[in-house]
């Protein structure tokens, strides 16, 4: 585990909520909180999405990441809400979860802005473009030219997680030289899909990472972030350790966090 003299790295891993019987639940997948722990080394803290007020007052977004040394924003099966980007209102069924987007899109523009290492995945890539003024696509699939990038309909994980297509790598980009310590060529490799939506317009400050070969936006950076600051449209946290570039983009992570944390004023 990586520490700064006697303090654990700690991040915090966004969380949904959902309705359990009428009760109001936070939730967050376990292979999230493995994958961070295990691979990256660090403490994994749920952050609730209890939205942009607390107790009747506005969340303190800066006090709450002051205690963090990074922040990984997971996926999800809800959506964010079209009108964060001025899109179209969503059709009748859409899963949407307003509480989780009132926190994560404040807390990734804060976490950005303080140099907080991010790793976003899925959803998490999606509310990054999001938050810095990008665009959705809402239904990948009916878009001229794209495939089908949804999630198999197969009760096995395996088969819903196993490896769909390549994706090719942006030629001296971070992914580019994590898959390299990875041990593949750096040019392209293969990732599950699972994902409805995507990036459409990407917003300003992002780069290009990782793209689909029908095109889609796979991953990105923050080209003006102090640090790391990734976002991949696959799921890597699917049983991490056994995949080695899984592994590595979390090492990658965790290196950063760690970073971050010796070089935070005490």
């Amino acid at each position: 585990m990586l520490h700064t003299g006697e303090d654990p790295v700690l991040i915090g891993v966004t969380g949904c909520q959902r309705d359990n019987n009428g009760q109001v639940i936070y939730t967050v997948g376990r292979k999230y909180i493995l994958s961070v722990a295990e691979c990256s080394g660090v403490i994994p803290v749920m952050l609730p999405p209890i939205g942009d007020r607390r107790n009747g007052g506005a969340l303190d977004i800066a006090g709450l990441l002051s205690r963090l040394d990074g922040l990984m924003v997971t996926g999800s099966p809800s959506n964010v809400e079209p009108h964060h980007y001025n899109g179209p209102p969503s059709r009748d069924g859409t899963l949407h979860d307003p509480a989780r987007d009132g926190t994560t899109l404040p807390l990734i523009r804060a976490a950005i802005e303080m140099g907080l290492p991010v790793l976003a995945i899925c959803r998490g890539i999606q509310e990054l473009n999001v938050a810095f003024g990008g665009t959705l696509h809402q239904h990948l699939q009916e878009v001229t030219g794209k495939n089908d990038h949804r999630m198999p309909q197969d009760p096995d994980p395996d088969v819903r997680y196993g490896l769909r297509h390549p994706v090719q790598l942006t030629a001296g980009g971070l992914l580019a030289a994590i898959a390299k310590q990875a041990g593949e060529d750096g040019t392209t490799v293969r990732v599950n899909s699972l994902h409805g939506q995507a990036i459409d317009r990407l917003a300003d400050p992002l780069a290009v990472e990782a793209v689909s070969e029908d095109g889609v936006v796979e991953a990105v950076t923050v080209k003006t972030a102090k640090g790391l600051a990734l976002g991949v449209q696959w799921h890597p946290e699917y049983k991490a350790s056994e995949n080695p570039f899984y592994s590595a983009i979390f090492r990658a992570f965790g290196e950063a966090t760690g970073a971050y944390a010796k070089a935070k004023p005490k």
